[in-house]
């Protein structure tokens, strides 16, 4: 079972039921993590600064 890797706390949730993409929470810290790969698992810590509009392509400014 994966660890928190900000509180050290094992999340708590079933590897079988989760698909890439989806976000699981820290019960502990609140701290969430994204499921990169099911197979094998392989979750990676959401970035808290990171915004949709960020990873759009800026428009070019109007003069």
């Amino acid at each position: 079972m994966p660890i928190c890797t900000e509180c050290e706390t094992a999340l708590d949730f079933d590897e079988d039921e989760v698909d890439e993409g989806d976000v699981i929470v820290c019960d502990e810290c609140g701290t969430e993590y994204e499921v990169v790969t099911t197979d094998p698992l392989e979750i990676a810590k959401v970035d808290e600064d990171y915004d949709d509009e960020d990873a759009e392509p800026a428009d070019e400014e109007e003069e």
